[in-house]
């Protein structure tokens, strides 16, 4: 169980960030934030989303802290923790909403101050929209948590962290290491937006809009795209997301190999491969 009494800063008040102040801050918790813009922290203030907030001198929002959530890119994240970790207090648990893991995990845990764990997690409930209005819509009950703890975590850590998912609402909640993380997130998540990405950029399809159907719509509903993070999250996980790449360019080529033959029998057996992987996911 989470303590109520302690404070909660959300660092980066964007569309999960937000969303976990919101949350907990409807659940009783005394929560504040920081956040670079100033209609931000507005918002967040007048839809009680945060008891406090800056977007400047927030050194003693630091310093009172007892939890605090990173909403952050991990550029940026790397340079926050630099210039402002050593005002964390020991005792501090800390976690994160990175999307992925590995190039962040370690270097935060070594600039942190002794006493001080960092217990870093994925809740995988982004979506197309992004910052702090949209948040709201961000539903965490469907959604997967994943924690990547290292050996630097205490058993009391990962457990604050799984606390703090279930007090959020996820229902399933997982742990992996970061590598193992982020070869996942490279199939399931990244692929994904780069697969929809490529199909509205393999031609000017605009003027399709008043005659598709939900098929399309539904592929590309991701493709509307943050492009600053996702291309930040594409680099850092690059090794990843070109295997995968790799890997579907040659599921596609092999139909395209059946389309060519006429081969009706092996094309049936695709989509007879693909009914049944897909089964597992309606069954969640």
């Amino acid at each position: 169980m989470l303590d109520k009494s302690k404070t909660y800063l959300i660092v980066g008040l964007g569309l999960l960030g937000g969303k976990y102040a919101q949350v907990l801050s409807q659940k009783g918790y005394n929560v504040t934030g920081i956040t670079h813009s100033q209609s931000t922290l507005d918002y967040a203030l007048q839809h009680d989303y945060i008891r406090a907030g800056k977007n400047a001198d927030f050194e003693d929002l630091v310093r009172e802290a007892d939890c605090i959530i990173f909403g952050l890119y991990p550029t940026v994240l790397l340079d926050w923790v630099k210039q402002y970790g050593p005002l964390i207090r020991p005792g501090t648990m800390v976690t994160d909403v990175s999307g992925v893991k590995r190039g962040v995990v370690e270097p935060v845990q070594a600039a942190l101050p002794e006493g001080v764990e960092f217990i870093a997690s994925h809740p995988m409930a982004g979506r197309e929209t992004s910052g702090i209005a949209h948040s709201a819509e961000v539903n965490f009950a469907p959604a997967n948590f994943i924690i990547t703890p290292t050996e630097k975590n205490s058993q009391a850590g990962i457990d604050w962290c799984r606390d703090l998912a279930a007090e959020l609402g996820f229902k399933r909640i997982s742990v992996l290491t970061p590598a193992e993380h982020d070869h996942m997130i490279g199939y399931v998540s990244q692929l994904c937006h780069a697969i929809a990405v490529s199909l509205m950029c393999a031609s000017d399809n605009s003027e399709l809009a008043n005659y598709t159907g939900d098929s399309f719509r539904d592929l590309t509903r991701i493709a509307h795209i943050n492009d600053k993070m996702w291309a930040e999250l594409f680099l850092w996980n690059k090794d990843n997301l070109i295997s995968e790449i790799d890997m579907f360019e040659s599921a596609l080529q092999d139909m395209r190999e059946k389309l060519v033959r006429d081969d009706r029998e092996g094309l049936e057996e695709m989509f007879r491969l693909s009914t049944k992987r897909r089964e597992a996911f309606d069954k969640k």
